[in-house]
């Protein structure tokens, strides 16, 4: 792997592993690494009546992009947006309630579908790449920025099954033939990557793409809805911008992730808590960057046990292309000197 873009700085350890690079002490960063965790985020929160109105809020957004790293000093900023603005902004509104998560009037058929539509969808997110733009005259010049959307499987499941589930069985149903997931696909599939685009224009120098339910689908579907829709975005966004990096996150794939990386060309993977580590250096390693994967309760518990866990995270995956992360995102109750401990420990791991 060898990126060279417009928007990459040689002074950010982050942008050179995803250019395949091995660098240690590896860079740093955590999925939710902004977020409820905070108290400086919970102060934000209080001040809007709504997740939504946050995260389209360009100046509150900024801020609480950048409160993880005035803390801890992380290597990249994660853009503070949500997965679901997309069907809010193609015309299926989103209502966040706390504690329960997001809720969506439920897609039950082809007109539900054609209804969606992607005439004002750059325009209606366009405080989200207002966000982005602050953010990347803001930042320092060690500091990475990375967008991200969700990918077009895991947003079609919450759009069908009208929220989170704990089988999607409706969008299985879909999957299967039971709806117009192919008309669905193709929309979302074309919404991703122009939401991707626009973050970039903006200023993202690298983007992930969060595929949270992709290990709930069979082999045959994993091909048809993970992987092909993952592998367009993937070109699509070359076409333009040919050395952006794309990590992708197909969490719960298991052994597909191994044909994931090799089809879909992304420069980098991030992987769940269940990825053996030797498995992922010897399968995928070679052929991207790897990132994670503490369990997010390690890091909960603290202490020791995290430690070991981390050094053992460092000593498989660090001797290639490499950024430390969690398995997924920071559960709110994570004590912050639990993060700021492994932040800590790692920029060590060089010098030991």
């Amino acid at each position: 792997m060898s990126l060279q873009s417009p928007f990459i700085s040689t002074a950010k350890p982050f942008l050179r592993a995803l250019r395949g690079e091995t660098i240690i002490p590896p860079p740093l960063w955590l999925m939710r690494q902004a977020g409820r965790y905070l108290p400086e985020y919970r102060q934000v929160r209080a001040r809007v009546h709504s997740f939504l109105e946050l995260c389209y809020s360009p100046e509150l957004a900024a801020e609480v992009t950048l409160q993880p790293i005035r803390r801890y000093g992380f290597d990249a900023a994660i853009l503070f947006s949500d997965i679901l603005v997309v069907p809010d902004a193609l015309g299926q509104p989103v209502t966040f309630h706390e504690g329960r998560g997001p809720t969506l009037e439920r897609l039950k058929n082809k007109a539900d579908v054609t209804r969606l539509s992607l005439e004002k969808f750059i325009s209606s997110l366009a405080p989200v790449y207002k966000t982005v733009q602050f953010l990347a005259q803001t930042l320092s010049p060690t500091v990475a920025l990375i967008g991200f959307a969700g990918a077009p499987w895991t947003v079609a499941a919450y759009m069908i099954e009208g929220g989170g589930s704990k089988d999607f069985a409706h969008a299985k149903l879909w999957s299967l033939g039971q709806g117009p997931m192919e008309q669905l696909m193709e929309l979302l599939t074309e919404a991703t990557i122009r939401h991707l685009l626009a973050q970039i224009a903006a200023g993202a120098e690298a983007v992930q793409v969060f595929d949270s339910w992709a290990g709930v689908l069979p082999e045959n579907e994993f091909l048809q809805f993970v992987v092909n829709p993952t592998k367009k975005i993937v070109e699509r966004i070359h076409k333009t911008y040919p050395t952006i990096p794309i990590i992708a996150f197909p969490r719960g794939a298991g052994i597909q992730y191994k044909i994931f990386v090799k089809e879909t060309g992304v420069q980098a993977v991030s992987l769940d808590s269940s990825v053996p580590l030797m498995w992922a250096a010897k399968y995928l390693q070679p052929y991207a960057t790897i990132q994670g994967n503490l369990d997010p309760i390690a890091l909960f518990a603290g202490g020791n046990n995290m430690l070991k866990r981390v050094q053992r995270i460092i000593d498989v995956l660090s001797h290639g292309p490499f950024v430390f992360n969690l398995g997924h995102g920071i559960v709110p109750e994570t004590p912050l000197e639990h993060v700021a401990e492994l932040v800590k420990y790692i920029r060590l791991c060089g010098v030991r």
